[in-house]
C-alpha cells in the first residue's frame, strides 16, 4: 500500500488541505472516462459512421462536400472514416480488445485510400497515416499475445504504406519541404485541385513527419519515407535564424524565405519542437536530441516568460509578437516533462489551469490576463495531455484533481445525446455541431492513463511514444535496422558540446517523489489569481527588515523600487505598445517573505487596476475646426478619470492649441502667457497624468491633450484607455484632459506648425459643421459648384473609434498595464478585450452627424486633400480615396470580426527631423501624405499579419 502524500489542493473555490485520492475514487474517475469514450464513440459508429467525424448536434455524419464548407478544416476529412481509424489504439488502451478487432475489420473492409479528393498532408499524416500505424503496433501487441488477432497479417501496415506513397508526391519540391495539399488519387496535379499552386506552409506542417514516416519505413523496410521526413527537418533547422536559434511560424516551400516570422510555442510551429526531442527518443538518433536542446534554450531565453509562453518576432526575439497565447501551447508542459524541465512546466501548468478554471475550458486564444480572446474550444486535449505528463512525473495528486475538473467540465457543459459538442463560445456555453477525430484519438488516452494503476493497462505504456495525435508507436523501432543511405546533413563537430544534452532525461517515469515540490511553485499563482485563500501578512520582528513596497507608491524610473521589485521576483516587461507588463516568478525572490511581498504587491496592484477600470468611459473625440478644416478632420481621443467629463457638456470645449513648456507638463510651466486660455498639448512620460493637469491648469490653460511618446502607436493598431488618477482626490483638477496616441497627436502636431493657429474642439463624440458653427457664417457657404463641396454632397462624419473596455482584471500574477513613467501603478489600464469588443466605427446614431454640404475656399485648394480626403470623410463620399482603397480590410479572425482601419489625416504633413526643419522649411503636403499613408499601410499589414493564426 503507497504512503499516503499530502498536497495542497484546490478544490472548487475553497483551499483545503487534501489528501492523495483514494484507489476507490480512481477507479470510479477511470470507469467514468471509459463511460464517455463509449458514449463518444458509439454514436459516432451509430450515427456516423462511415462518414469522416460526427457532428454530434444533428446527430449525423459529416460527409465533405455534403456540408457547408469550413474552409481548410475541412481539408482533414478525406472520406476515408477518419475518426475510426484515429480511434484503433484508443480502443486497444480501454481494453476494448473486442471492439478494436471489429474496428480492424471494418478499415480493411470498407476504408478506401484512393479517393478523388484533397487533403491536408499534416492532418492525414497524424490522424490517418498514425492512425494505422498505432493500430498496426497494437494489432502485433495483441497477436503476440497469443489470445487475439490471430488472423492478422500486418493489413494495416500495408494500407499505411499506400497511404505514404500517395502523400510522397507533395515532397516533389525544391527545398525538401512539402506542398500542404495532396489529391489522394492523382498526387499534385496544379490549379483544378488545389494543390501543386501553393507557396507557403507551416513550420509545423512540414516538421511533423518524421516519426510516422520513420515508422513506416523501420516496420516496411523501404527507407524513403524517412530520408523525405528527414530532408524537410533539415531543411527547417538550416532555415532557422542563426542569432536567435528560432524558427518563424510560414515558411516559403521553394525559396526557404521566412513569411510569418513570429516565434512561438503554439500554433504553426508546436508539434515541430515536439517531433524533434520524440524523433531522438524513438529513433536514437542524437542529432535531433542536439537541434531540440538548442531551441530549448532560445525558447526558454526569449519565449518562456514563467508562466506565460508569448510570441516574439524571430530577428527581435526580446520583441514580443503579440500579448495573447493560443491554447495549442498547452502540450508545452508535457513536451517540458520529456525533457526534464519540471519547474517550468509546473508553472505554466497551473496558468492554463486558472484559465480552464475561469472559463471551464481553455478558449482557442486567451491574453496574458487570462480574459478571451477567441473564444471556442473544439475539445482539444493539449491540457489534458500535459495534466497525465506532470502527474507522472510528480506523483501529486493535485493533477489528478485537474483531471477530474476536465472530466466534470465535459460531462456538464459538452455532453449532449449524440456525443460531445464542441464549444462555440465558452462565455456563453453555446455548442459548435462538430467533434472532431482527435478528441477520441487524444483526449480519453490521457485521461485513461491518468487515473489508471499499472494493472489496469493491457501492455507496458512505457514501451512506447505519443505521437503528436496520441498514437503509440514502439519504442523497439530504435533498434530496428534501416538503411545507410538514408541522408543526414549532421551539424559540425564544433556545434556539438555537451552542453547540447544536459538536462535531458526522456521518460515519463516519477521524477520527484515530493509533492511539496509542485505545490510550492504552484501556490504564487494559485494564489494571485484566486481570492478565496488569503493569507495573513508574514511576522516581522519591530527593526527587522524594510516594510513592503506598496502598488500605489511604486514608481518605475525609480532605481530603488526596480530593486526592491527584483528582490521579491517581480519583473518589468516593457511591451512595444509602450505598457509595461508586471511578472511576479516567487522562486527568483530573495526569500520566503520576500516572495509574500510580491505576491501581495501584484495582488495591490491588480486591485489598484480593477478599482479605477470600474467606470467605462467610452472614446472622446478632438475635432480640429480652424482653417482649412472647419471640422472634417476627427482624431479618436482616450478620456481621463478627472476634470471635466465631457460627455455631460452638450457643446464640448472649444479653443487654440499651444505647446506647453516644458512639453512634459511634469514641472511648472514655463511660458503661461501663451498657455492662458488655450488647449496645452503635452507629451506622456516622467509624472502622473494628474500632475500634468495640475500644472497646466495653474498656468490658465483651458483643456489640456496628452500625446503618446511611444513613436508609431496608433489607434487604429492599439487599443485605447482611459487615463487614471494618481491615487489622490483630484477634485482639484477642473480642466478636460484626453490622450492622442503618437500618430494622431503628430497629425495635431504638425498641423499647428504648418497653420500656426489651430483651433480644436474637444467633445464627447464628433460633432456636425451646423452643430460646431451654430449662430456663425457656416465656412464655404458663398462657394458654390466647387469640387469639395459636390464631394461632401450627403456625405456624412465618422469618426475612427476604438471603443474602450475597462472590464475588470482577474487577480493573477500577470499585469499588464499601460504606464506613465513615474508611477505606472496609478495609471494601469487593462487591455482592450478585443473578443468583446471588437473595434468597430461609429456610426451616426453615437452622434456623428452629417457632413455640410459647403466647402471652404481652403479645402478647395488643399493639395493634401486631392491627395486623399482627411480621416473622418465618411463612406459617403462619392469616391472612396485612394489611401482608402489600399489600405488592406483586416481579416476577421475565427472568434472575432473588426471593422477595416479608417485613414489618417492626409493633411498631416511629413515627420521631420529639427535639422530637416531648418533646411527644407515647410513639408511638400504630396509628398508627405504618400509617405505617411505607404507607412501606415506598411505597420498596418503588419499588425493584421501578426494577428493571422493557423488555429
Amino acid at each position: 500500500m503507497p504512503a499516503v502524500l499530502f498536497s495542497l489542493m484546490l478544490l472548487g473555490a475553497l483551499c483545503s488541505l487534501g489528501e492523495s485520492m483514494s484507489r476507490e475514487e480512481k477507479s470510479r474517475l477511470r470507469n467514468q472516462v471509459v463511460e464517455m469514450f463509449d458514449h463518444a464513440y458509439q454514436n459516432y459508429m451509430d450515427h456516423a459512421y462511415p462518414a469522416d467525424e460526427l457532428m454530434p448536434l444533428t446527430c449525423r455524419g459529416r460527409v465533405r462536400g455534403l456540408e457547408p464548407s469550413r474552409g481548410d478544416v475541412d481539408d482533414a476529412l478525406g472520406k476515408f472514416s477518419l475518426t475510426l481509424i484515429d480511434t484503433l489504439d484508443t480502443l486497444v488502451l480501454l481494453n476494448k480488445t473486442t471492439e478494436f478487432e471489429a474496428a480492424v475489420r471494418r478499415v480493411l473492409k470498407d476504408v478506401r485510400l484512393d479517393n478523388d479528393i484533397v487533403v491536408s498532408v499534416f492532418e492525414t499524416n497524424i490522424r490517418v497515416l498514425g492512425g494505422l500505424l498505432g493500430g498496426h503496433s497494437m494489432a502485433v501487441m495483441l497477436k503476440e499475445g497469443g489470445q487475439n488477432m490471430q488472423w492478422y497479417q500486418d493489413e494495416l501496415l500495408h494500407m499505411a504504406k499506400d497511404l505514404g506513397l500517395r502523400l510522397l508526391p507533395a515532397f516533389n519540391t525544391s527545398s525538401g519541404l512539402p506542398y500542404p495539399r495532396v489529391n489522394l488519387r492523382h498526387g499534385v496535379r496544379g490549379p483544378g485541385t488545389r494543390t501543386g499552386t501553393e507557396t507557403d506552409t507551416c513550420t509545423a506542417c512540414a516538421g511533423t513527419l518524421i516519426l510516422e514516416f520513420a515508422a513506416l519505413s523501420r516496420f516496411t523496410g523501404d527507407p524513403v519515407f524517412e530520408a523525405h521526413a528527414r530532408r524537410a527537418m533539415d531543411f527547417l533547422w538550416e532555415k532557422r535564424q542563426r542569432n536567435s536559434n528560432l524558427v518563424g511560424t510560414t515558411i516559403n516551400i521553394h525559396s526557404g524565405e521566412w513569411v510569418r516570422r513570429d516565434s512561438g510555442v503554439g500554433a504553426g510551429i508546436d508539434s515541430y519542437y515536439e517531433y524533434l526531442l520524440k524523433a531522438y527518443v524513438l529513433l536514437g538518433d542524437d542529432q535531433f536530441l542536439q537541434r531540440f536542446n538548442i531551441h530549448y534554450a532560445s525558447i526558454m531565453k526569449y519565449i518562456s516568460q514563467p508562466p506565460l509562453l508569448l510570441d516574439v518576432h524571430i530577428h527581435k526575439p526580446l520583441l514580443p509578437a503579440r500579448t495573447w497565447m493560443d491554447s495549442l501551447l498547452a502540450f508545452f508542459p508535457g513536451l517540458q516533462v520529456l525533457k526534464g524541465d519540471i519547474r517550468p512546466a509546473i508553472e505554466t501548468h497551473e496558468m492554463l489551469y486558472q484559465v480552464t478554471k475561469k472559463h471551464n475550458f481553455l478558449p482557442e486564444a486567451f491574453t496574458t490576463d487570462f480574459r478571451v480572446h477567441w473564444a471556442q474550444h473544439p475539445l482539444r486535449p493539449e491540457f489534458a495531455e500535459s495534466t497525465y505528463f506532470l502527474y507522472k512525473a510528480t506523483g501529486d495528486p493535485y493533477y489528478l484533481e485537474a483531471g477530474r475538473t476536465i472530466l466534470d467540465n465535459l460531462n456538464r457543459f459538452a455532453r449532449v445525446p449524440c456525443g460531445f459538442a464542441a464549444m462555440k463560445d465558452v462565455r456563453t456555453g453555446s455548442h459548435e455541431d462538430r467533434m472532431d477525430s482527435f478528441f477520441l484519438a487524444e483526449m480519453f488516452k490521457y485521461l485513461f492513463l491518468l487515473f489508471a494503476d499499472d494493472e489496469d493497462l493491457p501492455f507496458d505504456i512505457e514501451d512506447y511514444i505519443f505521437t503528436t495525435e496520441a498514437h503509440l508507436l514502439p519504442l523497439s523501432l530504435s533498434t530496428t535496422p534501416h538503411s545507410q543511405s538514408i541522408p543526414s546533413n549532421r551539424t559540425s563537430e564544433e556545434e556539438m558540446d555537451d552542453s547540447n544534452f544536459e538536462w535531458t532525461c526522456p521518460n515519463t517515469r516519477l521524477l520527484f517523489p515530493d509533492p511539496a515540490y509542485p505545490r510550492h511553485l504552484r501556490e504564487p499563482i494559485r494564489t494571485a489569481v484566486d481570492k478565496s485563500c488569503p493569507r495573513a501578512a508574514p511576522y516581522r520582528e519591530p527593526g527587522m527588515g524594510r516594510p513592503p513596497l506598496r502598488a500605489q507608491d511604486f514608481m518605475a524610473n525609480n532605481p530603488e523600487h526596480l530593486e526592491l521589485l527584483r528582490r521579491m521576483g517581480v519583473t518589468l516587461i516593457h511591451l512595444k505598445d509602450g505598457r509595461v507588463q508586471l511578472v511576479q516568478h516567487a522562486t527568483q525572490a530573495v526569500s520566503a517573505v520576500a516572495a509574500e511581498d510580491g505576491v501581495r504587491f501584484m495582488q495591490e496592484m491588480m486591485e489598484l487596476s480593477s478599482q479605477q477600470q470600474k467606470e467605462q468611459l467610452p472614446p472622446r473625440a478632438i475635432q480640429i475646426v480652424s482653417d482649412p478644416f472647419f471640422g472634417r478632420v476627427v482624431l479618436t481621443a482616450g478620456p481621463a478619470q478627472f476634470g471635466i467629463d465631457l460627455s455631460k457638456s452638450a457643446t464640448g470645449l472649444r479653443g487654440f492649441v499651444t505647446v506647453a513648456e516644458p512639453y512634459s507638463g511634469c514641472s511648472e510651466i514655463t511660458n503661461p502667457e501663451y498657455v492662458r486660455g488655450h488647449i496645452a498639448l503635452l507629451q506622456r512620460g516622467q509624472c502622473m497624468f494628474a500632475e500634468k493637469a495640475r500644472h497646466i491648469q495653474k498656468a490658465g490653460a483651458i483643456g489640456g491633450i496628452v500625446i503618446d511618446d511611444n513613436e508609431g502607436s496608433s489607434s487604429d493598431t492599439a487599443p485605447l484607455f482611459q487615463m487614471a488618477g494618481d491615487g489622490r482626490s483630484t477634485d482639484d483638477v477642473t480642466l478636460p484632459l484626453l490622450f492622442l496616441f503618437h500618430k494622431e497627436g503628430n497629425i495635431l502636431l504638425e498641423t499647428l506648425k504648418e497653420y500656426r493657429e489651430v483651433e480644436v474642439l474637444l467633445s464627447d463624440k464628433a460633432r456636425d459643421r451646423a452643430t460646431i458653427f451654430k449662430g456663425k457664417p457656416r465656412p464655404g457657404s458663398q462657394i458654390e459648384g466647387s469640387a469639395d463641396v459636390e464631394a461632401a454632397e450627403g456625405g456624412c462624419l465618422t469618426e475612427a473609434t476604438t471603443p474602450t473596455n475597462f472590464e475588470p482584471i482577474s487577480q493573477s500574477l500577470i499585469s499588464t498595464l499601460a504606464l506613465d513613467e513615474i508611477k505606472p501603478s496609478q495609471e494601469a489600464v487593462s487591455d482592450v478585450d478585443q473578443d468583446t469588443s471588437p473595434m468597430e466605427e461609429a456610426s451616426t446614431e453615437e452622434g456623428v452627424g452629417p457632413a455640410e454640404k459647403e466647402a471652404s475656399p481652403a479645402e478647395e485648394a488643399s493639395p493634401a486633400e486631392e491627395a486623399s480626403p482627411v480621416e473622418g470623410v465618411g463612406p459617403a463620399d462619392k469616391e472612396a480615396s485612394p489611401a482608402e482603397e489600399a489600405s488592406p480590410a483586416e481579416e476577421a479572425s475565427p472568434a472575432e470580426e473588426r471593422a477595416p482601419p479608417t485613414v489618417a489625416d492626409s493633411t498631416q504633413p511629413k515627420e521631420e527631423t529639427d535639422s530637416e526643419k531648418s533646411k527644407e522649411g515647410k513639408t511638400d503636403s504630396n509628398q508627405s501624405v504618400d509617405e505617411l499613408l505607404a507607412d501606415w499601410r506598411e505597420d498596418l499589414e503588419a499588425f493584421q499579419q501578426m494577428e493571422k493564426d493557423e488555429l
